[in-house]
């Protein structure tokens, strides 16, 4: 019998997986939000149509997931309507570590793709609406995330 080797995950790979369920054609998701905007650093925000901020917190291992808890921000801003952990399906076991007004998204391997599948809804925790201006700013760094990804790209060659 042939072995499967198993998959194992980053944070590039729930990023984009994470960023297809929340359709990234309808919303605006940017990756590693950490200045520019007043707010704690966001591995990645979504910002709604109608302007509404979500945080995807993203955690691939129990260390990093427990030592979350120990962060000073607590992941409270008044900018952020909804908290979400996503987290691979091998640490379910460990959900206790998350906040109870976070949601909680599940990634893992199915039929040759990365998927996600939400286990918990968010609490609602505050309804700021993002101004345009403050839009076009999370546009601009999302931007320049992808300019440095083409640089480094580049690089390579």
């Amino acid at each position: 019998m042939v072995k499967i080797p198993e998959k194992v995950i980053t944070t590039a790979i729930m990023e984009v997986a994470i960023a297809q369920y929340f359709n990234y054609r309808t919303n605006l998701i940017v990756p590693n939000i950490s200045w520019g905007l007043y707010i704690h650093e966001c591995d990645l925000l979504i910002i709604t149509p109608s302007g509404y901020a979500y945080e995807v917190e993203i955690k691939t291992n129990k260390h990093d997931l427990i030592r979350d808890q120990q962060k000073h921000h607590k992941h409270d801003c008044r900018k952020i309507k909804k908290l979400y952990f996503a987290i691979p399906e091998c640490l379910q076991n460990y959900i206790d570590c998350i906040p109870e007004k976070a949601g909680i998204i599940i990634v893992k391997y199915n039929n040759y793709k990365w998927t996600c599948y939400k286990i918990r809804e968010a609490q609602i925790n505050y309804n700021y609406k993002f101004s345009d201006k403050e839009r076009f700013q999370v546009a601009r760094l999302g931007a320049m995330r992808i300019w440095d990804l083409k640089d480094n790209l580049n690089r390579r060659y």
